[in-house]
């Protein structure tokens, strides 16, 4: 059968949505599907294209109305889908329920296509806090119903049964177990431990509640020393007034250490200095309150112990996982200490633990519930 994995942005090979993105087109092919990936890309020089694997099927040009054209011209996508007699669309929403998206859903059904949309964080309006962001969200808000019933299904990492009035297709975000190797060596944690974070920074992965706790731990004179790795930029404004000052103000210039975004080898050469993995610690701070992260998956794939502050079933009563409170309390580095040190699972044990969550049985309930 054939299938289209659909996308409304480009890749970045060191943004984990990209990854993850690689790593469901793969899935989806392992299940049997002959599957193509349509992206939206913006060369260096500005232009504006629509591709599908290696083929543009679309060139707007450049300047402002080849952005407008980005979000109201789909034809190129459906003319290829009749023309190579796709099946199964696999859409991933940018947020972007609009008259034309639903137009372009409608086509692809009269198609004969089945068509699901992937919405990857549920429920998402709270994210839009800058008053830039709040016209789209408008436009979204106005369309998202009608186009959740044209829909199969639509697929979610949360535990709602209906998002918008759409039946929902509920699975956890994946593993590829090849593309994450296993921590290699048990660091000596008698006299430092090392903490990583990896991300690109926003307010609801509460990395400020960490460094406030460690703010307050360090108000001790501690001889235990605890290091937190930050690896991925800090998203926004607001991100940065609520981390920077907070180092600066506290001096723990030696204990925060911020990366640059990695990836490959350098990437696996940070985990191997980490002993303890830190998740979001603010989900709540958009709403969220129960959701499966790619990022609790890629930890333990990795045979990493690690905290975090939402509920996910999948995680929550492992014994290598330390659960904080999600609110906006500082969070307990004696605690984490205590816990770390308790902690028996080696890193293949912990790796064992989510075979089950490989991202070609997720994508094979995607498979079997839309019923193509």
């Amino acid at each position: 059968m054939k299938a289209l994995f659909l996308m409304f942005h480009g890749f970045d090979k060191a943004n984990g949505i990209s990854k993850k993105i690689h790593y469901q087109v793969k899935a989806l092919k392992e299940c049997g599907l002959d599957v193509r990936t349509c992206y939206y890309q913006t060369t260096p020089n500005g232009e504006r294209r629509w591709i599908i694997d290696d083929e543009v099927i679309a060139d707007f040009g450049t300047g402002f109305t080849a952005k407008i054209w980005k979000r109201v011209y789909y034809s190129p996508i459906t003319e290829y889908v009749r023309r190579e007699k796709i099946e199964f669309i696999y859409m991933r929403s940018f947020h972007n329920a609009s008259p034309f998206t639903l137009q372009l859903v409608r086509k692809l059904k009269r198609m004969g296509a089945k068509v699901v949309m992937e919405i990857p964080t549920y429920p998402y309006d709270q994210e839009y806090v800058a008053w830039s962001m709040k016209f789209n969200l408008a436009i979204d808000r106005c369309f998202r119903h009608r186009l959740a019933k044209e829909l199969d299904g639509i697929v979610t990492f949360s535990n709602a049964e209906h998002i918008f009035g759409g039946k929902t297709i509920r699975i956890s975000n994946g593993i590829d177990f090849e593309a994450i190797p296993i921590k290699r060596t048990m660091n000596d944690t008698s006299r430092e431990l090392h903490l990583i974070g990896v991300a690109e920074v926003h307010y609801w992965h509460g990395f400020d509640r960490l460094i406030h706790g460690l703010a307050e731990y360090y108000r001790t004179n501690p001889e235990y020393k605890v290091y937190f790795h930050i690896v991925g930029p800090l998203s926004g404004i607001r991100e940065q007034e609520e981390i920077l000052p907070a180092i600066r103000d506290n001096h723990l210039e030696p204990y925060v250490i911020l990366h640059s975004p990695l990836h490959s080898d350098k990437l696996d050469e940070q985990f191997e200095k980490a002993d303890f993995a830190i998740g979001s610690l603010g989900r709540h701070r958009s709403g969220i309150t129960y959701i499966k992260t790619l990022k609790n998956r890629e930890y333990a794939a990795r045979g990493l112990s690690f905290t975090y502050s939402e509920t996910d079933e999948d995680f929550d009563r492992m014994p290598y996982v330390w659960k904080v409170p999600p609110d906006e309390s500082p969070i307990d580095i004696c605690g984490l200490i205590n816990f770390q040190r308790s902690q028996q699972m080696s890193p293949p044990e912990i790796r064992e633990t989510v075979r089950a969550l490989s991202w070609t049985a997720q994508m094979r309930k995607v498979i079997h519930e839309t019923e193509i």
